[in-house]
Order: structure tokens, then C-alpha cells, then sequence
């Protein structure tokens, strides 16, 4: 199933979601692979709030010993401070099904209590040699190490966050490898946002006898941001000197408790959000030009097929061989509405002329089209701006991935339109903050159950 994936399909590949080893790892020298010292709990029971209690703990660790833990503090907790430790059934993780990519986050904890660990201890070590010892996971799954966010608390436990990313056209393969498998139940719901959620719901359910909590997309997204911001200080940034290469710098810049700011959540499609606190926000505009629009004509008109290869591609390109200019209609600059001569006045404007379609690169192509769609995504973003009357434009997703090209463009834009007013903010875990925010939703899921005297294994 989803929820066990990890657990159980630990020798798989994203790529086809065909098994590449006979045999599972071997747990033995989980110490020399230089796994993190950490033990799932069992997914067999529940701690309730009145097991736990406020005396001081015993943790097992990893290598065996015991110590004493005292209750958790206030700096531990990542969502409230008004409830004891709770362990939801393992493994934790959130995960967003979207249009073109599958983003998946996934919690490992330090350390937990030794009757949980006792049972699950061997089946764990296999876990963390497979998920830390692999950057990559067949041809198309990747887990992005330089995201990777350690001494993080969730509900009282501190632990690793894991980003892990495949493409949807591999969620059926997925589903299909975990049927094939025979994987036991660890538990029997998943929680999931994104539109594949909804997508797949039937399907997962008929193959995998395995039923889906899904949660609003944009609400996970918000969820997700507060909590990235809150515990990795230097997530948010904006490019100085955008256009010069020499020049050009990230500077931190923390958007936590700076209400209100615009959200630009670029995916296959694009939504437009108002943050104006922690829990008041609401989408109030879109557009469907985003990153699939950029990744199917880059295919359609290069022959590319991943988006690496279209940013590739469009990183040596040259736009001005497909567009036309403000300067290739008047010459120059137009002054009398400040708009410079290297202006696009027409995307593919160039393209009527027979011999300049003929003679078109498709590096020329690509960057082309990923002008084409930036600049309708900035402007959509400074209408808003102005309409909302913010100076903060915040833009994220999986469309900026290795896309810096994107972002300098947006960046200059919403500075040069703005005469100085409108600042471009990024973050550095750009698609990944739906899932975050799914797997928050996880943990209170667990909770609540767990409070109406049931499990979340229901």
C-alpha cells in the first residue's frame, strides 16, 4: 500500500516500478552506511495521550542503549504546545500528487519508545540503509539531498525531513509494484492532496484496498509554507542584481509574520494566492500557462522529453531569434511609455517569417517559450500585487526547479514594473510544501482518531 511503500518496497524502482535486486538489503552494516540513529514506531498500536504521561521517558537508540528523555518543551513541538507526544502509525509521510510531478516528504524520527521500537527495529534498519544510502531511485525518482532538513520537530519528535520526487506517469506502475508485492498492512489510509488524490482515489482503492484522507491542496500549500519558514530560517530569498551574472547574489529574506504577500504557486498550471495571516488566505486568481504548458510545447517543438532537458536546452538558447521586440517594430526604445527596445512586443512574432521559422534552433525554441510563459506569469503576478496592494510576491513550485533562468526574469520584472515597490521572493523548497503540509495534516489525523478512541488505521 501508499502508507507502507517505503517499508516494504524497499528494493524497487520508481522507473517502471520493476524490482532491480532479488534479495532485500541487508541490515547488518546499517552502522557503517552511516544511517541516521533512528527507529520507526510500530504500526500496530497507538500511544495514547494518558500512557505517555509528563514523567521522563526511556528512548531506545538505534545501537541498543537506553537514556532517559524529559518531557518535550515548547521548542519541540512544531504545531502546539497543548498536547502530550502521540505516535501515529509508520511510516510518516505526506505526499502530493500533482499534475506532472509526485512530490513526497517523509519524516524519520530520532528516537521513540522502546516498545514500539522493539517489534519493528529490524524492518527499520532496512528502511533507513535503503532510503539514505540512494539518492536516486530507478531513472526518474529522485530524493534532493540538498533539501534535506535535519533536527526538525513534528508533534514532540525531532527527526529528518526527506524530498522525494517521481513523475505521475509512474503512479499506476507504483501502485501496481506495491500490489505485486503483497505488502501487509501497516495501516490502511494514506493522506494525500493534489489533484491525483482525486485522480487516483478510485484506482487505489479497487488495487490497493487502501483508502485516501485527502486534503485541499492550496490549504496544505499554506500549511506547509509556515512550517518550512518556521524551522529553516534562511528559506525565503530574493536575487540581487538579477541580470548580472557577475554580480548576481540570493539574499535571505524572511517572510514569516510579514502579512500580507502574494503566494505564486507555478505547477503544471498556476494559482494565485492572498496570504493575509496563519489561517486567512484565499486564491484569487490563476491562469492554466505554467509548467506543463512550458514542458508540452518544449516537447512538441524540440523533441525534448523532461523538463531538464527543456531548461537545458532554453539556458543556451536565444529568445530574440523567435520574438519580436519593442526595437523590431520602432527601432529602439518606446519612451513615451518607459517600455526599452529589448521588450518582447510579440512572443514567436518572429516565427511569420519563412526563413527565420526555417532556420529556428531549438534552444531558440525552448527559451522562447520559457519566456513566453514567465513573462504571462509575472504579469499576472504584478496585477495582483497591485489589486491586493502587497509588495511581497512570494513564488514557488516545481516549474522553478533548475529554472534560474525563471526566476531572474521575475525578479528584474516585478522590480523594473514596480519602479522599486514589488519585491520577487523564492524559497528553496519550492514544489515541495503541499506535501509538507499533507503530512501535518497526517499527524492531527492520527490525533483525532486516536481522541474518538479509535486508530488511524480505519
Amino acid at each position: 500500500m501508499l502508507s507502507s511503500w517505503f517499508s516494504q518496497a524497499y528494493y524497487s524502482s520508481f522507473d517502471g516500478m520493476s524490482d532491480t535486486r532479488d534479495e532485500p538489503v541487508d541490515a547488518s552494516d546499517l552502522t557503517n552506511a552511516g544511517a541516521p540513529t533512528s527507529v520507526v514506531a510500530s504500526p500496530k498500536r497507538l500511544i495514547s495521550a494518558a500512557a505517555a504521561g509528563d514523567a521522563p521517558r526511556k528512548v531506545l537508540h538505534i545501537n541498543g542503549s537506553f537514556s532517559e528523555k524529559e518531557p518535550p518543551t515548547s521548542s519541540h513541538i512544531s504545531q502546539s504546545d497543548d498536547h502530550p507526544p502521540f505516535n501515529p502509525p509508520m511510516p510518516w509521510f505526506g505526499i502530493d500528487v500533482g499534475g506532472t510531478l509526485v512530490k513526497l516528504v517523509y519524516f524519520e524520527p530520532q528516537e521513540v519508545l522502546p516498545e514500539d521500537a522493539a517489534e519493528e527495529v529490524e524492518q527499520t534498519k532496512v528502511i533507513l540503509k535503503y532510503l539514505t544510502s540512494n539518492k536516486t531511485y530507478g531513472d526518474t525518482g529522485i530524493r534532493d539531498v540538498h533539501l534535506e532538513m535535519k533536527g526538525v520537530p513534528i508533534d514532540h519528535h525531532t527527526g529528518t525531513l526527506h524530498f522525494i520526487r517521481f513523475p505521475s506517469s509512474a503512479m499506476e506502475k507504483f501502485i501496481h509494484l506495491a500490489k505485486a508485492k503483497g505488502l501487509s498492512s501497516l495501516n490502511t489510509t494514506v493522506c494525500a492532496t493534489g489533484g491525483g488524490a482525486f485522480a487516483y482515489e478510485k484506482y487505489i482503492r479497487q488495487e490497493m484496498k487502501l483508502e485516501l484522507n485527502k486534503f485541499d491542496e492550496l490549504e496544505s500549500l499554506i500549511s506547509g509554507i509556515h512550517y518550512i519558514e518556521q524551522h529553516h530560517p534562511e528559506e525565503s530569498y530574493y536575487f540581487e542584481n538579477p541580470l548580472n551574472d557577475e554580480t548576481c547574489r540570493k539574499v535571505p529574506h524572511s517572510i514569516r509574520d510579514l502579512y500580507p504577500y502574494l503566494v505564486v504557486n507555478i505547477g503544471s498550471g498556476v494559482s494565485v494566492m492572498l496570504v493575509e495571516s496563519r489561517t486567512k488566505f484565499r486564491r484569487v486568481w490563476g491562469t492554466s500557462i505554467g509548467g506543463g504548458t512550458f514542458l508540452g510545447l518544449c516537447c512538441l517543438l524540440t523533441g525534448c522529453e523532461t523538463f531538464e532537458e527543456g531548461i537545458a536546452l532554453a539556458a543556451k538558447g536565444d529568445h530574440r531569434n523567435v520574438d519580436k521586440l519593442v526595437r523590431d517594430i520602432y527601432g529602439g526604445d518606446y519612451s513615451r511609455f518607459d517600455l526599452p527596445g529589448d521588450t518582447v512586443a510579440s512572443s514567436f512574432g518572429q516565427m511569420l517569417d519563412p526563413e527565420r521559422r526555417k532556420n529556428a534552433k531549438p534552444e531558440d525554441l525552448a527559451r522562447a517559450v520559457l519566456v513566453t510563459v514567465t513573462n504571462n506569469i509575472g504579469s499576472l503576478a504584478m496585477m495582483c500585487a497591485m489589486n491586493a496592494k502587497v509588495d511581497k510576491v512570494v513564488f514557488l513550485g516545481n516549474f522553478l526547479r533548475v529554472n534560474s533562468v525563471s526566476m531572474k526574469q521575475l525578479s528584474y520584472a516585478m522590480d523594473f514594473w514596480s519602479k522599486g515597490k514589488c519585491k520577487a521572493l523564492f524559497m528553496e523548497h519550492e514544489g515541495y510544501f503541499g506535501a509538507v503540509g499533507c503530512l501535518l495534516e497526517y499527524m492531527n489525523l492520527g490525533r483525532q482518531n486516536a481522541h474518538h478512541g479509535g486508530s488511524s488505521d480505519k
